[in-house]
């Protein structure tokens, strides 16, 4: 995930991690947070488009990815603040920042859009490895702390969506 090159407005924090590294860190999650949203977004036009024999299970697997990114954007956007930054989650910083290839917006047949998900979360969770190695570079273990736990949980999704590819 690429941060973007504008610099994060600064607000005071007691944190202990100095202000050159707490603004790196600030765009780092707020370039997550941009695919976090956007992602998101990718798994509701499946959720809400999605066809075929399995469109129950498939509604209901979406549903609860999309439930599990708003969380995760929750936390990203709390660990922003923490460090003093802003939170940049409108849907419009998502469209301008997000690295996400965009959505198709085609899909109509459950295997497709399980396809286009599985492509997108594998680009999300490489994402995520990457920003927390960044994040152990500069010593924030909160950070790479959130960035490992949300990539458990994008893997255990990709992870399902892959199975489905291949039963």
């Amino acid at each position: 995930m690429t941060p973007s090159n504008d610099p994060p407005y600064l607000h005071p924090a007691r944190i202990d991690i100095p202000v050159e590294i707490r603004v790196y860190l600030i765009t780092l999650l707020n370039s997550t947070l941009a695919c976090t949203v956007d992602l998101h977004s990718h798994v509701k036009q499946a959720v809400w488009n999605v066809k075929g024999p399995d469109i129950l299970p498939l509604q209901a697997l979406f549903a609860t990815m999309a439930t599990e990114l708003e969380t995760y954007a929750d936390l990203m956007a709390e660990r922003i603040v923490v460090l003093g930054g802003v939170a940049l989650g409108t849907a419009r910083t998502a469209a301008t920042q997000s690295a996400l290839p965009e959505y198709p917006s085609h899909l109509a047949e459950g295997h497709a859009h399980v396809q286009a998900l599985g492509e997108r979360f594998a680009s999300y969770a490489t994402g995520l490895r990457t920003s927390m190695t960044h994040a152990t570079d500069v010593e924030d273990v909160g950070s790479a702390a959130l960035y490992t736990d949300i990539s458990r949980g994008i893997e255990k999704r990709l992870g399902l969506l892959d199975a489905y590819i291949h039963r």
